[in-house]
């Protein structure tokens, strides 16, 4: 994978990352807690994954949205 993204979508995609996984692990608390289970597992579960994938993107300096040819703004 060849870096494609800049200091600033790395640092954009790492602030999203941190915050989706944030998000995932407050929804599993509030499905933990018994307020809503189902709805909030699978959304628990969405946001970690798609907040780790964005922390990893961060991380190498690689977007999948550029790679597959697409031009993104950040």
């Amino acid at each position: 994978m060849q870096c494609n993204i800049d200091q600033k979508g790395r640092r954009f995609r790492m602030m999203g990352g941190i915050i989706c996984t944030i998000g995932g692990l407050v929804c599993l608390g509030v499905a933990l807690a018994g307020l809503a289970v189902i709805a909030m597992v699978c959304t628990g579960i969405a946001l970690l994954i798609s907040g780790a994938f964005q922390i990893y993107e961060a991380r190498k300096g690689w977007c999948a949205i550029r790679a597959m040819g697409f031009k993104t703004p950040i």
